[in-house]
C-alpha cells in the first residue's frame, strides 16, 4: 500500500500547486503570482493588477498596526535559494519617515509568530544623505531582533547600502544555509547583505511576502530552490 498510496500524494499535491499558479522543474517551484489562490493572507488584502507591464500580487494592510505578508502554501523551506521579484513605494497615507519597506521573509513559524527576513527601503537607495543609503537593505528576525535593536547593539552588520529605485521592479536573491544568509539585488554577482548568524538558528518553516503596512506593494514571479 504505501508505495501506490505515496506516489498519488505526489500527484494530489502537485495538481493543488498547479491550480495556483505553479510550475515545476526539476529542484524548483516557480509561483508566477498571478492569482491569490492558496495564499495565507495575514493582516492583509491581497488582489491582482498590472503594475509596470506585469501581473502581479498587490498587498494593503487590514491593520497599519502589524507587518502585511502572504504566505505561500504547501512548502517547508530549511535551506535553499528564494528568488523573487518585488516593488515598493511609501503609500498615498504613508508618514515622512516611510520608505517603501518591502521583502520576503523565510523560516516562517506557524501564523506567522516567528521569522527570518530580508527587506528593502526602496527610497533610500538613491538619497542625498549617507547615512540613509546606508540604511537600504535590512535583515531582522521576528520577534526578538527588529531593526531597532540590531542597529542599537550591531551598527551597520544587518544593513547595507544596495541601489534601489523607489517604485520599480527590483530582483531580490536569498541564498540560505544552516545559520548563514546572503542578500543579493537586480542579478548582482556579489550579495550586498550577509548575514552569519542567522538568529532563529537552522530552523525551517514557510515562506511568505513581506511589506511594512505603510508601503504600496507589488510581488512577482517568486521561484524557490
Amino acid at each position: 500500500m504505501k508505495r501506490v498510496f505515496a506516489p498519488l500524494l505526489i500527484l494530489s499535491s502537485l495538481a493543488l500547486l498547479s491550480a495556483s499558479g505553479v510550475s515545476h522543474n526539476t529542484g524548483s517551484l516557480t509561483f508566477r503570482l498571478d492569482s491569490l489562490d492558496g495564499l495565507e493572507m495575514v493582516n492583509a488584502k491581497g488582489e491582482i493588477v498590472t503594475y509596470r507591464g506585469r501581473r502581479a500580487v498587490r498587498m494593503s494592510p487590514v491593520s497599519n498596526q502589524a507587518d502585511v505578508m502572504a504566505v505561500i502554501p504547501n512548502h517547508d523551506f530549511k535551506d535553499g535559494t528564494i528568488e523573487l521579484d518585488v516593488a515598493g513605494a511609501p503609500s498615498a497615507t504613508a508618514p515622512a519617515d516611510a520608505r517603501g519597506f518591502i521583502g520576503v521573509t523565510f523560516r516562517t513559524q506557524v501564523k506567522a509568530s516567528r521569522y527570518e527576513c530580508f527587506y528593502l527601503r526602496p527610497t533610500n537607495g538613491r538619497a542625498d544623505d549617507q547615512l540613509r543609503r546606508n540604511h537600504s537593505a535590512q535583515y531582522v528576525s521576528a520577534p526578538d531582533y527588529p531593526w531597532q535593536r540590531l542597529r542599537k547593539e550591531n551598527p551597520g552588520v544587518y544593513e547595507s547600502y544596495v541601489d534601489l529605485e523607489n517604485g520599480a521592479w527590483t530582483r531580490i536573491k536569498i541564498v540560505v544555509s544552516g545559520v548563514k544568509a546572503r542578500l543579493y539585488v537586480n542579478g548582482s554577482d556579489q550579495p550586498c547583505l550577509i548575514v552569519n548568524d542567522l538568529k532563529l538558528g537552522e530552523s525551517h518553516g514557510q515562506i511568505a511576502l513581506w511589506a511594512d503596512p505603510t508601503t504600496d506593494a507589488y510581488f512577482s514571479n517568486l521561484t524557490i530552490k
